[in-house]
């Protein structure tokens, strides 16, 4: 397994099959465009077996933390530690990218990524998480 971070459209278009839905052109283009996006894919020879997206979010009392945003890992490749790569190396790059911490959220019956998620160290807290659809 190789995990690379991805800047290129075309590289997006091909691990498509690994996002919840299409990705859109548009967003995707204005993703990479941004240096605080990351988007880091696991390839398994050479084909895309997961991904994880992160983003640095800055606040003036606090600096600036790893948001990450989505783990997704083709069924095929699941369980076998593409998951448990891919988060930490998204923490690597947090850390190489002066973040003083990262932070995700996920709903608390998603058994595959709280084992993840444990697995890399990460502390549980207890969040209510709200939302905005417009």
């Amino acid at each position: 397994m190789q995990i690379r971070r991805v800047t290129a459209y075309d590289d997006v278009t091909a691990a498509a099959h690994l996002f919840d839905d299409r990705p859109i052109a548009d967003a995707t283009r204005a993703f990479l465009a941004d240096d605080r996006h990351h988007l880091l894919i696991a390839y398994v020879d050479d084909e895309p077996a997961g991904f994880v997206s992160g983003v640095e979010t800055t606040h003036p009392d606090k600096g600036t933390e790893m948001f990450l945003y989505e783990l997704g890992v083709d069924e095929s490749h699941q369980r076998q530690g593409i998951g448990t790569a891919l988060v930490e190396a998204l923490l690597a790059l947090a850390r190489e990218r002066g973040c003083y911490g990262a932070f995700t959220a996920t709903e608390p019956d998603n058994v595959a990524a709280l084992a993840t998620y444990a697995r890399t160290r990460a502390d549980t807290e207890a969040t209510v998480s709200l939302s905005w659809t417009f």
